[in-house]
C-alpha cells in the first residue's frame, strides 16, 4: 500500500517557521505559570520509542503526556522487535496504527527520517547524533525568561560543535539571537545547520578561541566533551578540549549579568568546573524545568489536527 503523509513533525528544528518557533515558547511559558493537569490528550497515546538512556527527555515527556491526559508508552529498542532485526519502517506503520504520537531517541538522525517517512502520527526527535531541537526550544525558553527577550542578546557555545550545538544555533538565528561557537578545529558543527542558520536573522559565527566568543556574551553554554557513543575517543577528546573549559576565569570575559547554562548531565571538573556549575549565574536546572513545558507545547502543537 502506498504510504501518503498525512501529519506534521519536529525531525529538525528548521520543521518549525520562527513565528511557530516563538508560539511553541509562549504556550510553554503560559503552562508553567498554570502547572496544571488537562484533557488535551485524552484518550491519546504517545509512544516514547528510546534507543540510548535518557533522564530530563524520558522523564519530561511522560509526565508532559501524563498531564495533558494522555498515555506515555516507553519503548526501549531492545524491548521490541527492532532488537530483533525488524526494519524500523515496519515498525513505523504498526505503531501509528496503535498510538497517536512517536517521540524518537536515536542514535542516527537517518532513523528519524525513516521513521516520519513511514508514519502516519507526528515524530518527534528527542535525540539525534544530528539535532536535538527539544533541548534547544527549552534553552530559547529559558533564555526569554531570563532576558526578557531575543533580539539584541549574545550566546556563547564553548566545546564540541555537537547534535546540541547545531540545534541551539539554528534556534538562535531564527529567533534574531546572536550566537558564537568556539570550538578547536575539526570539532565545528555541522556545516549545512550552519548555512542554514546564517540565512534567518540571527548573526553566527564560528571561532577557535574560546575567550573570543564569551566575550560580552550574555549567555555561556557547554556540554560534555564525550557524548554517548563516543567513549572510544575519550582520550584523545580530553587532550583536544583541555583549553575549552567553562571555569571562573573564562566566564570573567562575559557581562557581569551573564547566565550559565549546561543542558545535563555535566561531567564536573571537564567540561565545567564545579564552582560554575554550582554558581550564582548557573541557570541549568532552569533549563532542565523547562524542557517539560515545551514538550507539553511541542505535542500540543504537533498533535492539534487530531485533538
Amino acid at each position: 500500500m502506498k504510504h501518503r503523509k498525512t501529519h506534521r513533525s519536529l525531525i529538525s528544528l528548521a520543521d518549525l517557521s520562527p513565528e511557530e518557533l516563538k508560539e511553541v515558547i509562549e504556550l510553554a511559558i503560559e503552562l508553567k505559570e498554570a502547572r496544571e493537569t488537562s484533557d488535551k490528550l485524552a484518550g491519546k497515546s504517545v509512544a516514547l520509542l528510546f534507543e540510548k538512556p535518557s533522564t530530563r527527555t524520558r522523564v519530561s515527556f511522560e509526565v508532559a503526556v501524563y498531564e495533558l491526559g494522555g498515555h506515555p508508552l516507553y519503548l526501549g529498542f531492545n524491548e521490541l522487535q527492532l532488537g530483533r532485526g525488524e526494519p524500523l519502517c515496519d515498525t513505523a506503520r504498526v505503531l501509528s496504527r496503535y498510538v497517536h504520537c512517536i517521540v524518537a531517541r536515536v542514535n542516527s538522525h537517518d532513523s528519524l527520517i525513516q521513521l516520519d517517512r513511514y508514519s502516519t502520527v507526528p515524530v518527534i526527535n528527542a535525540l539525534s547524533d544530528l539535532e536535538h531541537p527539544c533541548q534547544a526550544i527549552a534553552d530559547l525558553m529559558t533564555i526569554r525568561e531570563l532576558k526578557g527577550k531575543w533580539d539584541g542578546v549574545k550566546v556563547a557555545w564553548v566545546g564540541d560543535g555537537n547534535n546540541v550545538c547545531n540545534s541551539l544555533v539554528l534556534g538562535c538565528a531564527m529567533l534574531g539571537t546572536d550566537v558564537v561557537v568556539a570550538t578547536p578545529p575539526n570539532y565545528e558543527p555541522n556545516k549545512d545547520i550552519i548555512k542554514l542558520a546564517k540565512s534567518f536573522t540571527g548573526k553566527v559565527e564560528v571561532v577557535h578561541d574560546p575567550h573570543e566568543a564569551v566575550r560580552n556574551a550574555d549567555v555561556v553554554y557547554t556540554d560534555v566533551w564525550v557524548s554517548m557513543g563516543q567513549e572510544d575517543e575519550r582520550e584523545r577528546r580530553m587532550k583536544v578540549f583541555k583549553d575549552f573549559q567553562l571555569n571562573e576565569q573564562l566566564l570573567e570575559k562575559a557581562r557581569e549579568d551573564c547566565v550559565v547554562m549546561h543542558c545535563l548531565p555535566a561531567h564536573r571538573g571537564e567540561e565545567i568546573t564545579d564552582s560554575v556549575i554550582e554558581g550564582e549565574k548557573s541557570v541549568v536546572f532552569e533549563q532542565a524545568e523547562n524542557r517539560l513545558h515545551t514538550q507539553k507545547a511541542l505535542l500540543i502543537m504537533l498533535m492539534g489536527e487530531i485533538l
